[in-house]
């Protein structure tokens, strides 16, 4: 099932998976689009998180193909055909995650897990922290900077962990449940931002859910049953207030708003050229 109104930037044909007799997948076809928040909906057991790891490259479908279409900022890559390098690398690289739980590491602090996603995928640690304060701060964090995961709240860890999938810019962030642990007033102030930090600045947001009110919000619902897509429709997302985030500056920097440190434009589908393709490092890796 295709959304005509994006430019693709994931596809998937044929997706199959199962555990012993038992599909969780059963021929998916899906095309996900470039700048859209899709909300993947069904029951327990529907093949929803299945999917979304299929897609995010955590795991291999036993049948069909996942192709990442090119973007200025992203080749095209065939997901299915990468070795676990190449899949390690385009998760680091191009993907973000945001989980129910986060797997934040309790033992650093929360500058400190935003930076260290930056410096995987390449940054100095100077920049990388420098980042790291500023997504902080802009989540509403700026005082917490210091602290561990266990001395913050869901919602404040969860901001984490956005901040952490987001410090590298990635072109599609995958959440699930992202706000299964938290109440429905931190939940919606969180989910505010997820959405905002993705879909808000062009990239892709593919989000795992039971709660209708987050599915609301999104752009298009795509519900599973029994591993087959049962429906897929755009959705007018509902609109709340937006969360007051502070200004995106490096804290005790003065003066008017500024681009976040590595902020840059959103994305855009074309062809990229051969030299980004071979450099690419999930291509790099997958030799």
């Amino acid at each position: 099932m295709t959304n005509t109104q994006l430019p693709a930037i994931i596809t998937s044909a044929n997706v199959t998976k199962h555990y012993n007799q038992t599909y969780a997948l059963a021929g998916v076809d899906l095309s996900i689009g470039l700048g859209e928040s899709l909300a993947i909906m069904g029951p327990s057991g529907s093949g929803k998180t299945t999917l979304l790891h299929c897609l995010a490259g955590i795991i291999r479908p036993d049948e069909g193909n996942i192709r990442l279409l090119p973007t200025d900022r992203s080749a095209a890559a065939e997901v299915t055909s990468l070795k676990e390098k190449g899949r390690t690398a385009l998760r680091r690289e191009v993907f973000g995650f945001v989980f129910q739980q986060g797997l934040l590491l309790p033992e650093l602090t929360a500058e400190d897990n935003v930076a260290l996603a930056a410096m995987l995928s390449g940054m100095k640690r100077p920049d990388a922290t420098k980042h790291a304060r500023a997504w902080l701060q802009r989540l509403g964090l700026a005082e917490h900077l210091s602290k561990r995961i266990g001395q913050l709240s869901g919602g404040q860890a969860q901001r984490v962990a956005i901040a952490r999938a987001q410090v590298t810019q990635p072109v599609v962030t995958f959440a699930d449940e992202p706000t299964g642990a938290l109440d429905s007033a931190t939940s919606t102030e969180v989910l505010s931002e997820l959405l905002a930090s993705t879909s808000g600045r062009g990239s892709t947001l593919v989000v795992v859910t039971h709660d209708e009110t987050v599915a609301a919000r999104c752009s298009r619902i795509v519900r599973l049953a029994d591993g087959r897509i049962v429906s897929d429709s755009p959705n007018q997302p509902q609109q709340v207030p937006n969360p007051q985030m502070p200004n995106p500056q490096a804290p005790n920097q003065q003066g008017p708003n500024q681009q976040m440190p590595n902020q840059q434009p959103a994305p855009t589908r074309y062809e990229a050229p051969e030299q980004y393709v071979q450099n690419a490092p999930y291509m790099q890796s997958n030799r």
